[in-house]
């Protein structure tokens, strides 16, 4: 039946959006319009306008703006460990740096999402106790267990955890903030993703 009703609520567009997966097309149409704007400023409307669906089909699936702001915190997680699992694959290099690399890049090209998965505290807050392999908690953890070794405890586990993602972190903030020069920054990346930075040397 809700299938039915949405279909209603389609309209024709220039994208020649047909119903379908009505969800996923908003997450889509939110990630993006965050390309050129900040979280605070998309509204409901807007999204189901860029999919060519009436207000009243987004709200069946999105009841307020926070539940379609975490639905696209939560995909910006999943593009996120995607790039970083596809720099760690890249034969040859070192995982623990690359990851780190793909963070700030990823910040860099998706500002706007970077910062709305940040400061969804549910996600950014809590991300790293993401247990789900592949996430890119699960990925960090996994390269400081790795660069450590087994005689760690689990308080320098922590500890160098929180400072990798400290230091890759903050050089992208101080870039989207506009307190370093992206090129300035972006020539110090492999310094501050060194072993030595992190302290697992």
């Amino acid at each position: 039946m809700i299938n039915d009703d949405n279909s209603v609520n389609i309209k024709s567009t220039k994208r020649g959006y047909h119903h379908g997966d009505l969800h996923a097309a908003l997450v889509r149409s939110g990630l993006e319009l965050l390309e050129t704007r900040a979280a605070d400023e998309l509204s409901l409307r807007e999204v189901a306008r860029a999919v060519g669906v009436s207000a009243t089909a987004v709200y069946r699936h999105f009841p307020d703006k926070q539940s379609l702001l975490a639905a696209l915190a939560v995909e910006g997680l999943k593009r996120l460990a995607d790039d970083q699992s596809r720099a760690v694959a890249v034969p040859g290099g070192d995982g623990f740096a690359e990851s780190g690399r793909a963070y700030v890049r990823f910040a860099l090209a998706n500002p706007g999402l970077f910062r709305l998965i940040f400061t969804t505290s549910i996600f950014g807050k809590h991300h790293l106790r993401d247990d789900a392999k592949g996430s890119a908690g699960w990925l960090l953890r996994s390269h400081v267990a790795a660069a450590l070794g087994s005689t760690a405890s689990d308080d320098r586990h922590l500890v160098i955890t929180y400072r990798a993602w400290a230091l890759v972190h903050g050089l992208a903030m101080l870039i989207l903030d506009r307190q370093i020069d992206e090129a300035e920054g972006m020539a110090l990346l492999d310094q501050i993703v060194s072993a030595d930075s992190v302290g697992v040397s």
